[in-house]
């Protein structure tokens, strides 16, 4: 079996495929200060859960944007499931033409994200990820990725709204009813939701206007479901891009399966 980890600001996200089946994920909270052994003891927790385990792992891939975990995961999984992962980082073999101007400065998410979503459509994709911050990506019909844009997330705009106006409380973040609040809690919750679909959208359209074409958008990430019921513009919502992205770049660049290290269980 296969273990997928997508270390993000906010959340690890962690898949497990048999063959081309994903057969379970989990979230983790992203913490820099966890040891390999309390991630470990989580990971396999929650594997358990489900009926797996390490034993059955003969394969892993992580893609990460907190450089202090890379090296914490690359650890965990050589010393407790006696495998050496595949890092997504430049060099790793995408098949697909990266046509940013610094390749090296891009997230490994983003180009993920890219090669999942070409290898699933064959279009010409925008592909928007809910996370920490939301990311814009355009891929060409022709499977080459050219850029896109970064805005903060959603709830990064939420909780400075809260921290910055005294007297401004935490929300909910749910859809309102109307537009027009009739209190400060509607009041916020309406320009938190409308407010970020209007920017989603006015991205979304100047990034189609940009190279004249009618691109499919395909969102993802954990608030995907909820813009896209805002979203004038969300064609569809992809929840396991990521996920799929890392396991297509395994199978790319997968190496030799097991290393023996002698193994040991958290």
């Amino acid at each position: 079996m296969l273990l997928v980890i997508d270390i993000g600001n906010t959340n690890i996200v962690c898949g497990v495929y048999k063959g081309d089946e994903l057969v379970e994920h989990f979230r983790l909270g992203t913490d820099i200060e966890k040891t390999v052994e309390e991630y470990a003891i989580l990971i396999n927790s929650l594997l358990s859960i489900h009926k797996l385990s390490f034993e059955k792992i003969d394969g892993a891939i992580i893609s990460c944007v907190v450089p202090p975990l890379l090296l914490t995961f690359q650890t965990l999984l050589r010393k407790f499931i006696n495998v050496d992962p595949i890092i997504v980082e430049p060099g790793i073999k995408t098949g697909m033409p990266i046509l940013y101007e610094n390749p090296a400065e891009l997230g490994a998410d983003r180009i993920v994200n890219a090669v999942a979503g070409y290898e699933t459509y064959k279009r010409s994709l925008i592909i928007i990820d809910f996370g920490t911050a939301t990311t814009f990506d355009y891929v060409s019909q022709k499977g080459e990725y050219y850029g896109g844009a970064i805005v903060p997330g959603i709830m990064i705009s939420l909780e400075a709204l809260f921290e910055r106006a005294s007297k401004l409380p935490r929300v909910e973040l749910t859809k309102p009813r109307s537009v027009i609040g009739r209190n400060t809690i509607q009041a916020m919750q309406s320009g938190i939701i409308f407010g970020y679909a209007s920017l989603v959208d006015g991205i979304v359209k100047k990034m189609k206007d940009e190279v004249k074409t009618d691109s499919f958008v395909v969102a993802t990430g954990g608030l995907a479901r909820l813009m896209h019921n805002v979203s004038e513009t969300i064609d569809e919502i992809d929840e396991f891009l990521t996920l799929r992205g890392l396991k297509i770049l395994y199978e790319k660049n997968k190496v030799p399966k097991k290393i023996r290290i002698g193994k040991v269980n958290p």
